[in-house]
Formats: structure tokens, C-alpha cells, sequence
């Protein structure tokens, strides 16, 4: 199979962990007898200091016209004096607009082997498994007018959505429902937003469609609560787009680090951009220590979601929890009598584990 894929490495570590991506995606074509033609284009503060501006036409172009984009990260502190439409995160949400990926996918699911470094008591988080779906190109971040006034005093940003652009990720966050544990929590701010009112209603009205998922309303600060004190209690989070921005960062902490996760971000004909939750982390850029978790288990949702090959994201997520198990971890995480690994290592450690598995099981064959 021949599949074409963008990639953005993008700012900070990008670079660093989108070459880990790169060889578990040789690994795989290798064992599966597939394809991949890669592109690298620009995006963020290397789109600025390469063309000027952070979302090059022929990056938008290039994407479009590829199978799937994994993304690395973006942004700096080398960028942050930069007038706010040249600040490399107008990058990042420009792709999204541009490419019209409206769903945002999160999952949230703890590893045994790290347990002990989520920063809540083992016995809450131990069953925490939850996909957070976000409404990605509405809302807050988007709405008109968003401009200071009188002189730089006031100041205004606009929540706007159409129903439309609800229903559609309420949708998305039923479907997702359905091939869990079909319990959807609908998160919203109903008690004060007009938005959020109108939000309610659309899920109230959707739930008809999909009688087998229990449906429950959280205001976003209850919804914030129970992340914390008893998040084992969701599955499906649907929300829109400021909500879940603070949401899903928070659920993130459960896992005991930021480069463990990866994420989603998807449109209705299976075009989706890869990306892991962490930053750009300029501080640890080019020392060869960044974990490359998160990245690696992007690239698995890639194969996943937009390139339908499901049993070779099943072997890189086994691969990785296999390098967990056996104690092999990068600086960020802690594995008691585990072994820490540079980012070159960890990687090469999880292609080990997935060629071997794959020889072991003799899974490969088949795939021409």
C-alpha cells in the first residue's frame, strides 16, 4: 500500500521527535510492505524565520493534498515578541481552519509502568480511560471581532458558533461513544453561556439518534473536578473548543507526563494531523533527550484513523508498552530499577520490540 504523508516538524524538539516518527515509519513499511512517500514542509517559527509568515501557502497545499500530516510542535520563546497574526501558534490554527479539521481527538489512558509518576494516588487514576473530543475551528479562538478598543482599554473577543459546527462534533462525539463504553459526557457552561445553552440542546437532540449511549451535562468546572477526583468515571468528553483546550491539558497531567500522549485532529473524509500534546520544550532542543512517546503514538492514530491500518498501530502501541515494561524510559519519567534513555535510544528500543513482535507472530506476511 503507498500512502503519502506531510510532515511539520515544526519548532524546539519537533524536529528532534518527528525522526523517531520517521524511523518507525520505515520500520513499518519494512514489515508490512508498504509505502510511505514523505514530504517536509515548514510551519510555525521555522515557517517565520524561513518565508515569513507562519503558514506557507505551499504548506496548507501540501497537506491538502496528502493522505494524512504529522505534526511536531510548535513555538518559542525566540518568537514571542512577534506581532500577534507572526507568532508561530497562528500556524497551528491557521492548518487547522485551512484544512477544515474541525474534531480534535484526545485519548487519556494511563500506563501501568507509570502509575507511580502521575501526580494523583494510584487507586484514582489506575482505570482512567477517556477520549476527549474537541470542537477545534469554532468558537472563542475564532470569532469576530476579536480587537482592542478605546485606545487600547476595552477589549473584546466573540464565542460564536454555528449549529452546524455543534452538531457536527457532537456527532463525532457520539460515534466515538459507540465504539467505547457508549457513555458521553457533554461538557458546557449552560448556567451562563448562550453558547453553551444552545450546545445542550443540539446534544439533547442528537441523543435521540443514538439511543445505546448514556448521555450526561457537566458544567465545565464540575467537569474539571471530577478530572481530578475520580476520572476512571469518563469515556467519551465532548466539548467545544475553549473548554477543551483547558480540559484535555489538564486529563494530559493524569498520565504522569506530557510525552506520553498523543492526539487527533480529523475532518469527515479521513484527512486527519497527527501531533503529540507536549510543547515545543525549547529548553531541552538538541540535547538529544526528548521523549519521543507521544510522537510514536501519534504515528500509530495516523495509521489508524486516516490510513485504515489498524494491526500496524496495534504493533507500535504494543511496542511501546512493551519498552515501558521492560523498565526503558526517557529523562522526563521516572521507572523504579528502569533504565533511561536518550531519545535516539528509546526510539531504537521500541523498533526492537516492534520488528520482533511482528517476527514472533508472523503477522507481516500478509500484508502486500
Amino acid at each position: 500500500m503507498e500512502k503519502k504523508i506531510v510532515l511539520l516538524p515544526g519548532d524546539g524538539i519537533g524536529k528532534e521527535i518527528m525522526e523517531s516518527a520517521k524511523k518507525v515509519l520505515a520500520a513499518i513499511e519494512s514489515e508490512y510492505h508498504h509505502r510511505f512517500i514523505l514530504q517536509e514542509c515548514a510551519i510555525g517559527g521555522d515557517a517565520l524565520d524561513r518565508y515569513g509568515v507562519p503558514l506557507p501557502d505551499d504548506t496548507l497545499h501540501a497537506c491538502n493534498e496528502a493522505d494524512a500530516v504529522l505534526l511536531g510542535s510548535v513555538g518559542g520563546p525566540k518568537w514571542d515578541n512577534q506581532p500577534p497574526e507572526f507568532r508561530p501558534e497562528k500556524g497551528l490554527l491557521g492548518i487547522r481552519k485551512g484544512l477544515g479539521l474541525f474534531a480534535n481527538l484526545r485519548p487519556v489512558k494511563t500506563f501501568p509502568a507509570l502509575l507511580h509518576a502521575s501526580p494523583l494516588k494510584e487507586e484514582i487514576v489506575k482505570d482512567s480511560d477517556m477520549m476527549i473530543v474537541r470542537e477545534l475551528t469554532g468558537g472563542l479562538y475564532f470569532g469576530e471581532p476579536s480587537e482592542r478598543r478605546n485606545n487600547g482599554e476595552d477589549v473584546v473577543d466573540t464565542l460564536a458558533y454555528s449549529r452546524h459546527e455543534i452538531e457536527r462534533i457532537v456527532e463525532k462525539g457520539f460515534e466515538s461513544a459507540q465504539i467505547r463504553n457508549k457513555h458521553l459526557t457533554s461538557v458546557d457552561k449552560a448556567n451562563v453561556l448562550e453558547s453553551s445553552r444552545v450546545w445542550r440542546e443540539i446534544v439533547n437532540e442528537k441523543a435521540t439518534d443514538y439511543p445505546d449511549v448514556k448521555v450526561e451535562h457537566l458544567l465545565v468546572d464540575a467537569a474539571a473536578m471530577k478530572l481530578i477526583t475520580n476520572p476512571s468515571g469518563f469515556d467519551v468528553v465532548v466539548t467545544e473548543n475553549l473548554f477543551g483546550d483547558i480540559l484535555s491539558d489538564e486529563a494530559s497531567v493524569l498520565t504522569g507526563s506530557l510525552g506520553m500522549l498523543p492526539s487527533a485532529s480529523v475532518r469527515t473524509d479521513g484527512l486527519g494531523m497527527y501531533e503529540p500534546v507536549h510543547g515545543s520544550a525549547p529548553d531541552i532542543a538538541g540535547k538529544g533527550i526528548a521523549n519521543p512517546i507521544g510522537m510514536i503514538l501519534s504515528t500509530a492514530l495516523m495509521l489508524e484513523y486516516s490510513l485504515g491500518m489498524q494491526e500496524e498501530a496495534k504493533a507500535i502501541e504494543s511496542a511501546v508498552m512493551d519498552c515501558l515494561e521492560q523498565g526503558y524510559h526517557t529523562a522526563d519519567l521516572k521507572i523504579k530499577d528502569g533504565k533511561q534513555m536518550s531519545t535516539d535510544e528509546i526510539t531504537e528500543a521500541i523498533i526492537e520490540n516492534l520488528t520482533t513482535k511482528c517476527i514472533s507472530d508472523s503477522i507481516c506476511s500478509s500484508y502486500v
